[in-house]
Order: C-alpha cells, then structure tokens, then sequence
C-alpha cells in the first residue's frame, strides 16, 4: 500500500469520543498506531498500560492530567508525555473546557494495531487520584 490520506469527516468515533487515524485495520500501518482522543470535563483514559508498546501522547487542546506510574503532571496544548512500554499511566481533562490529545503507539500489536491492560482498580492505582 502506497499510503493513505486521512479525512477528518470520513473517520468513524471509536472508543467514545475517540478516533483512529491510523492503524493495521484502516492504512496496514505495521508500527504505529495513532489515535485522537477527546475528554470533557472531568472525564479521562483511567490508569492502564501497554506492555510491548511505547506511546507518545501529544495535547492538542485544554488541559490535561498526566499521570505515568505516581508522578502527575500538568500539560497544555504543545506539551507531550513519552511513556516507555509496560508503564502504567493515565489521562483525565482537568480543564472546565474539552481537552484533546493524539496519542501515538508503537510498534502495533495484535490485529488492531493496540494493546492494554486495565489497572485502575488494582493497588496502588485505584487510590492515586483522589
């Protein structure tokens, strides 16, 4: 495959409000998997991990709540986060306004480009964010 042009408007909400703009299923890509992903208010990807993926998530809009394992952080618009494979980390909108981030794995795994491993109700994740 030469490659693939990704339309906005052409690109179906998966996962909520979030959307692949690229992965195996859609463009064959075979090492990175890109996702956007919207927040409202309070809302957010609870603590998870990928285990054989490294990610990079980039905010776009808002504010975000940055966690990667017990550190948090603060990001704005332009500020990213690289999270190495098997960290547990995890995004929530801390803004009052809607927060958007890409999020960019890699290499992809399994037949839609994406691992996880949900943690948020094991210790010492379920009693971080309080």
């Amino acid at each position: 495959m030469p490659g693939k042009f990704i339309i906005a408007n052409e690109i179906q909400l998966k996962l909520n409000t979030s959307r692949r703009l690229s992965d195996p299923p859609n463009t064959g890509a075979k090492q990175l998997t890109v996702s956007e992903v919207n927040f409202d208010p309070g809302k957010g990807h609870n603590f998870h991990k990928h285990p054989d993926q490294e990610e990079v998530v980039l905010v776009v809009s808002g504010t975000v709540e940055q966690w990667m394992d017990r550190e948090k952080r603060i990001l704005n618009p332009g500020d990213s986060a690289f999270i190495p494979a098997g960290v547990v980390h995890a995004s929530f909108n801390a803004g009052d306004q809607p927060a958007k981030i890409i999020a960019i794995l890699g290499p992809c795994i399994g037949p839609n480009g994406y691992e996880v491993v949900d943690v948020a109700n094991d210790a010492p994740w379920k009693t971080l964010r309080k």
